[in-house]
């Protein structure tokens, strides 16, 4: 963690003590804000779920959020061996997992293909265990997919995206998504929430404005 997102987290958690804020942008999230619990992985009818690991989910959360076809997105843990594991314990490395969103999406609007080449068009793929000022393996690229179908899709673009992009020197991990653990309260559309959070305004933000440069798809109007 870098001293941006330490003062950040240490700021909310003076002000909230052990209660997290309440959030309003993501159906999924149930009632408790606070607690850190599975996520079922089965989507609702009419949608399909994928997830990534890209840095800090604080932004990833924004910029999936931002492409049409995606319904809503929740902030978490995956990739790791500890169960029901906070916010605290993951950023001590200890955990294997990585920050991670969960994206709940339309396939009849948007394919797991397109939200691939999202992935490795709003983060440094090349950089172990790195985005940014942000360092450790919890922020390490995570390509995960459901299904073997997917596992082809992904390892398609990996290619293509090595190739046509990246030199040859992508690092992203391809993982079976077996567990999503949703992230405190606080985490949730925390840009939202926090817009003039020194992270937010140094790392977050250009780090999204760099996107929608760089990015040819479909993004929501007003985005």
């Amino acid at each position: 963690m870098n001293l941006y997102k330490s003062i950040a987290v240490a700021a909310v958690s003076l002000i909230l003590g052990a209660a997290a804020c309440e959030t309003s942008g993501n159906t999924q999230q149930g009632t408790d804000n606070s607690a850190v619990r599975s996520v079922a992985l089965e989507a609702p009818a009419g949608q399909a779920t994928a997830a990534f690991a890209e840095g800090c989910f604080w932004c990833t959360e924004e910029i999936f959020e931002a492409v049409v076809g995606v319904d809503s997105v929740i902030s978490g843990y995956a990739g790791g061996t500890t169960s029901n594991p906070t916010y605290d314990l993951v950023n001590t490395e200890t955990t294997g997992h990585a920050e991670t969103v969960l994206v709940y999406y339309d396939p009849a609007k948007v394919s797991y293909e397109e939200l691939v080449r999202v992935f490795y068009l709003s983060h440094d793929p090349t950089t172990p265990n790195q985005q940014g000022p942000d360092r450790g393996s919890s922020y390490r690229s995570i390509l995960f997919y459901n299904t073997p179908e997917e596992k082809a899709t992904a390892e398609k673009v990996t290619a293509e995206m090595n190739k046509d992009r990246y030199n040859g020197k992508i690092v992203t991990q391809l993982k079976k998504l077996d567990k999503f653990y949703r992230a405190e309260g606080y985490h949730q559309d925390y840009i939202r929430h926090n817009p003039g959070n020194p992270y937010v305004q140094n790392v977050s933000i250009p780090r999204f404005n760099k996107f929608k440069a760089t990015y040819k798809g479909k993004l929501k109007e007003g985005v």
